[in-house]
């Protein structure tokens, strides 16, 4: 590597030692990472992971890729990079957890205008810090320093991550009947979705983000937007050793009304208790200075709730110990009735 110099190449404005060093400073966030199925080292051309079927009587793998979106905006805006990383994992983690996976391992794809190693490295360490916090390796990755195509202080930020379950403990939202009772899992803030609405709501590049707002609890609206998507594996994986499970949502762009839908068979309906969910400030503001009426609202953001899950009645209370025994404020927001719409709030 230390021979590895081409003058033309830096000309052109890619410097590939600027990358072996933003390797080298990432090396310690990775490490952090590494789980009993990792069999390879950072700087092959694959990342290899040894899957243990053990107790499995038909693995079956559940992949999940996404991006970070338009919130990396908000990031270039405050020059604060070390969660967007979170972001990245959780966006997909979060997605394979609703099929009853358990995530294993994870890639990030990075690719910028300019490659700073400290910024590179800072990015990488929020990657590494949704992994901790999802069970998950980071076993590879690409930064791929583009210019030209983006602004030298700009980048984009994508995942991939592939999870395992037993075939027959697949989340089969078949086993759902009427009177089955949602679960609400409280959402950190906007996590990841609908930013291209709020930057236009705040007009964030002419606004002072770095100011206390009274609404949010005198925390500043730039650090409200940029909290991290929560992850939801360890709680969810803890629910599903016990409970039996009958419906997960990952409440992403589209709200309520695009995904809960999908974990709800034809022929029943989720109803919501519009009184019962805890909307967070950050969208009551929203809504407030953008004069967005409330159905817009609850099929843009998760409204404080970023996942929902669907569980037999008779279980709801042990269903709600353990999520909370697991840090989650998980409380209920409705109950499965028949009908074609899928998801109603009343």
């Amino acid at each position: 590597m230390e021979k590895s110099y081409s003058s033309s190449y830096a000309a052109a404005g890619v410097d590939i030692t600027a990358g072996y060093k933003a390797v080298e400073l990432m090396k310690g966030h990775i490490a952090r990472t590494m789980t009993d199925g990792v069999v390879s080292d950072i700087g092959g051309f694959g990342g290899l992971f040894a899957l243990d079927v053990s107790g499995m009587g038909q693995p079956v793998l559940v992949s999940g890729t996404d991006g970070v979106g338009t919130k990396l905006k908000l990031a270039f805006l405050l020059d604060k990079h070390d969660t967007v990383g979170i972001d990245c994992v959780a966006m997909c983690v979060n997605d394979i957890i609703c099929c009853g996976a358990k995530p294993l391992f994870f890639l990030d794809y990075i690719a910028c205008g300019k490659n700073e190693p400290e910024k590179i490295a800072q990015i990488v360490a929020g990657v590494a810090e949704g992994c901790v916090q999802a069970g998950a390796a980071l076993v590879g990755g690409e930064t791929a320093e583009m210019p030209g195509f983006y602004p030298a202080e700009e980048y984009d930020l994508a995942g991939f991550s592939v999870g395992a379950v037993d075939k027959e403990k697949i989340i089969n939202h078949k086993t759902m009947t009427a009177g089955d009772v949602v679960i609400a899992l409280p959402s950190s803030g906007v996590h990841s979705n609908g930013f291209s609405l709020v930057r236009r709501v705040f007009d964030v590049e002419h606004t002072d983000m770095g100011r206390p707002v009274e609404a949010l609890g005198g925390k500043a609206l730039g650090e409200t937007l940029l909290t991290p998507t929560k992850i939801y594996v360890k709680p969810v994986l803890a629910l599903l050793e016990q409970v039996a499970v009958r419906g997960i949502s990952h409440i992403t762009g589209g709200g309520f009304y695009e995904n809960i839908p999908r974990s709800i068979p034809e022929g029943l309906c989720a109803k919501i208790e519009r009184s019962a969910v805890r909307v967070l400030p950050i969208f009551d503001l929203i809504a407030e200075t953008g004069k967005i009426p409330e159905r817009d609202m609850f099929n843009t953001f998760n409204m404080g709730v970023g996942m929902s899950i669907v569980v037999p009645k008779t279980e709801a209370d042990k269903a709600l110990t353990i999520l909370r025994d697991h840090g989650e404020e998980a409380y209920l927001i409705g109950e499965i009735v028949p009908g074609e719409d899928r998801v109603v709030l009343c």
